[in-house]
């Protein structure tokens, strides 16, 4: 058994290579990855790979921006027409360790993960086992068991799929966000903490509903929350499994994962979350007598999962974006598919991106304590994604900053430079972790993970 420090040392320098323009599948049929893994070709993707003069604009205005929010570390991709162009770190992973920041890091990516919770459920639809307009709750419904979704408004009984998606199944977060306050659901519930996802749903299915589902669109983290029993119930296995079985891994995506919450539970390679000098420790997520910064087991992150939970690396999640972009064939869904999901009709937020802009931009942003990550696929054949492992004092208003300083900073790059023959590869890092029980006790389980496992990558 080699020893894990050798692991990791060694793993930092390793990245294996995929086809042209990220590894497109053509495969339309979802199916279980084949056991079999062949070695593949070789390289390391570090900062130094894209340390070139006509980009010394481009970083310094990213380092003076992330110098002036007080921003730790952060992750930089940039395809330009399906193809990665740019990828690079800045700042520290680990400020403690001085671990400097590279596009392999992992970090959390909040509500971006709803875009990738939206193409699982379209995936679902294209295989027929899901429709849009399939009713969730009531005894026509898939989540139908009234001894596990009871409910007091016979309005949930109009809630479909496609307005969790487009967030207007109902509920608002006027009142409290549904999955922020766990100390207040487990009190009036008289239940203990930490909460699963059916104890957060009971909550709300026990109260009237805010509006009539499909009248208007209201954000909603609980929307996705119920899509991931959804998803889970439609698939017979659990959603992070699904999805990684299922968008992930056939189209060379292998660094993802839906996070843990303590400190002491990152991922390998995934970075350390930092807040604001001012902020509060508060009490832990699972009711253990303990003070902690919200982003180190204050909130509960693992079962914000779909709606929130997603680790991944910016490189890879530029590669998903591609992987999802309407104008291209052959990605993880249809290009009818994928133009749905950028789709919005009047009042109504679209399908899976947070809004499209007039002239065909497609956003997505998310943050939370310690996390703030923005993903843009732009008309004129650029995609970015910008990822950092801090929450600066602006909230929720950070990735609009980003998006300005970005497009500042891409218009200083005359040339992009064609830095791989061929796409990269994400780490691998497939294990048993993917497929464990969503309530099961939080382990190390890539404590055991062999040399080979992280290196080899899996040909389709």
């Amino acid at each position: 058994m080699i020893k894990k420090t050798a692991i990791f040392i060694s793993f930092l320098l390793l990245f294996s290579l995929f086809d042209l323009t990220f590894g497109y599948s053509l495969r339309n049929e979802e199916e279980k990855p084949d056991e079999s893994i062949p070695t593949f070709p070789i390289t390391d993707l570090s900062n130094d790979l894209f340390d070139f003069e006509k980009f010394s604009s481009f970083e310094q205005t990213v380092t003076r921006f992330i110098s002036y929010w007080g921003v730790t570390g952060a992750s930089v991709a940039i395809a330009k027409d399906g193809k990665l162009v740019y990828a690079k770190g800045f700042g520290y992973a680990n400020r403690e360790e001085q671990e400097l920041m590279q596009p392999y890091h992992l970090m959390r990516v909040a509500s971006v993960s709803k875009l990738i919770t939206a193409s699982a459920v379209m995936k679902l639809v294209e295989t027929g086992r899901l429709r849009l307009d399939s009713k969730v709750f009531g005894v026509e419904g898939i989540l139908n068991d009234k001894s596990q979704y009871g409910y007091i408004d016979s309005r949930v009984e109009q809630i479909t799929v496609k307005q969790l998606l487009n967030h207007s199944g109902g509920w608002t977060s006027r009142w409290g966000d549904h999955l922020f306050m766990a100390e207040s659901i487990a009190r009036q519930q008289g239940i203990e903490l930490p909460l699963k996802k059916i104890d957060i749903i009971q909550f709300a299915l026990a109260k009237r509903l805010h509006f009539t589902p499909g009248t208007h669109s209201s954000y909603s983290n609980l929307g996705y929350l119920i899509l991931e029993s959804v998803i889970e119930d439609v698939s017979g296995i659990s959603y992070e499994a699904y999805v990684t079985q299922n968008i992930f891994n056939p189209n060379g995506i292998y660094d993802a994962f839906i996070a843990h919450n303590y400190d002491s539970l990152r991922y390998p390679l995934e970075a350390r979350y930092y807040e604001v000098p001012e902020a509060l420790q508060v009490p832990a997520f699972d009711g253990e007598a303990k003070m902690v910064l919200k982003s180190r087991g204050g909130n509960d992150v693992r079962t914000l999962g779909a709606a929130g939970g997603w680790v991944i690396s910016s490189v890879s999640l530029i590669k998903f974006l591609g992987l999802i972009d309407p104008e291209r064939e052959g990605g993880i869904i249809s290009t009818e598919s994928a133009a749905l999901l950028a789709h919005s009709e009047p009042g109504m937020h679209p399908l899976g991106w947070r809004w499209v802009s007039i002239d065909g931009t497609r956003w997505r942003t998310g943050s939370f304590a310690g996390s703030s990550a923005l993903a843009i696929s732009r008309s004129d054949g650029f995609s970015y994604v910008f990822i950092t492992n801090t929450s600066p004092w602006v909230g929720s208003r950070f990735p609009y900053e980003v998006n300005r300083m970005m497009a500042r900073a891409l218009d200083r790059v005359d040339e992009w430079p064609q830095v791989f023959p061929i796409s990269p590869y994400s780490p691998k890092l497939v294990t048993s972790v993917e497929l464990q029980d969503t309530f099961q006790k939080p382990t190390r389980p890539w404590e055991c993970w062999g040399f080979t496992k992280l290196i080899n990558s899996r040909i389709y």
